[in-house]
């Protein structure tokens, strides 16, 4: 019996000389890994024979008794056999092995979480003993209903040797700047086009639209302007844009699909202004890239309008700019200003999100409660709209911790293309 020794890189490569030395009816007797390389002890075919006990032997034993010594105990199992089920055995190792690689650096990440928020905490009560009027500056915002996150990233970016009287105006001067307006009413009004106002159910997309339609009739007339409803969901939807359009003078059309929408396009190409009044859709909703699909298949350039409810927080308004982006988003209009107890939740998205704010509404009267987007104005305004009741205001003690769980947000790509001046 002449027992070999096989050693290579991988277990293919140690069956492959196996196979070239023994012969396909090698029989793999172990197989290890032995310092990173696989070492594999194998016997020809024919020398299992050998291990055999004699015929006469043989012949004594019951015909019912298992032949112990038979070749096919000895691991008599070809060679490919035996290298798939080893290949599949390192397969499972090396997928248990990932599995507590991926549980370790979750681990790790968790840990490094914690590490941050706690270096954070420290920190920041550091600097609040040295700069005590920075806890001023971030108690501000944070009333106003800024983020957090924004707030002290604005704080750790506040020009060396900055008077304390003059950091509040810094502040304010650098989120007038990054709210992108529409300079202009003209852009809607004289460059017409066709408009949809799209967003979720609730927030005044139908008011908003009868406030345009109103303004364009002013401007041209009603001849020049014509309403288009994809509401047909909303009992009373469509009857409530058709009561502002005889008001104007206009027509009122409805829509049903992608179908009906390029039919009445194509009728009223001739118009100068057209307004969509669109269903308002759930930013979880799948009927919102439904809707949108159908806007952009409409065969006509349809520039989507954005409303946003001044009255939302600011972790539901990004959810709804996330769901509603996309190629035609022309911009947005704040609604329900008058509602809310604070905007900054609303400009802190418009200014994260980059988007383009047409408009404000304030109320509901048509057409006199819709005014063009004043970035100055609204930051007063934010500013003024703080927060005075205890349970929602933060107190000095609780800073620390609010800056300790901004640590994994700082590197928000949102907050690093803030324009500082």
């Amino acid at each position: 019996m002449n027992v070999k020794k096989f050693t290579a890189n991988t277990s293919r490569e140690a069956w492959r000389l196996v196979r070239e030395a023994l012969g396909p009816d090698a029989v793999i007797l172990s197989n290890r890994t032995v310092n990173g390389a696989v070492e594999i002890l194998a016997l020809a075919g024919d020398d299992v024979s050998s291990l055999a006990e004699p015929a006469v032997e043989k012949e004594a034993l019951p015909k019912t008794a298992p032949n112990l010594f038979a070749p096919e105990r000895v691991h008599n199992v070809p060679a490919a056999a035996q290298a798939e089920k080893f290949d599949a055995v390192q397969a499972r190792e090396r997928e248990i092995s990932l599995q507590e690689l991926n549980a370790m650096m979750g681990e790790i990440r968790s840990m490094r979480g914690m590490l941050e928020s706690q270096l954070a905490e420290i920190a920041w009560g550091t600097q609040q003993k040295r700069e005590p009027f920075k806890a001023v500056i971030l108690r501000e915002m944070l009333a106003a209903g800024f983020s957090a996150s924004l707030a002290r990233y604005l704080l750790e970016k506040l020009p060396a040797n900055e008077k304390p009287e003059n950091s509040i105006k810094w502040v304010k001067s650098v989120l007038s700047r990054n709210i992108g307006v529409m300079e202009n009413e003209n852009e809607i009004l004289d460059k017409g086009g066709v408009y949809a106002l799209v967003g979720p159910t609730g927030v005044g997309k139908t008011t908003t639209t009868a406030k345009l339609a109103a303004r364009c009739v002013m401007r041209h007339g009603a001849g020049k302007l014509a309403l288009i409803t994809t509401d047909g969901y909303r009992i009373g939807g469509y009857e409530q844009l058709r009561i502002y359009g005889k008001i104007l003078g206009v027509m009122v059309h409805s829509v049903k699909d992608e179908t009906d929408l390029r039919i009445a396009l194509d009728e009223l190409k001739n118009k100068h202004t057209v307004l969509i009044d669109t269903v308002g859709v759930g930013q979880r909703d799948r009927m919102v890239a439904e809707q949108v699909a159908m806007l952009q298949g409409a065969g006509t350039k349809v520039k989507r309008l954005l409303c946003l409810s001044a009255t939302s927080t600011g972790e539901t308004l990004n959810e709804v700019v996330r769901a509603y982006q996309g190629d035609g988003l022309a911009g947005a209009i704040i609604t329900k200003l008058d509602e809310a107890a604070t905007i900054g939740s609303a400009l802190d998205v418009v200014i994260r999100q980059k988007l383009n704010l047409y408009y404000v509404a304030n109320g509901q009267r048509v057409p006199e409660d819709l005014h063009l987007a004043n970035r100055h104005y609204l930051i007063d305004r934010a500013f003024k709209l703080k927060r005075e009741t205890a349970p929602f205001r933060f107190q000095e003690d609780e800073l620390p911790v609010v800056i300790a769980n901004t640590a994994r947000t700082m590197n928000d790509k949102s907050l690093r293309e803030v324009s500082l001046g």
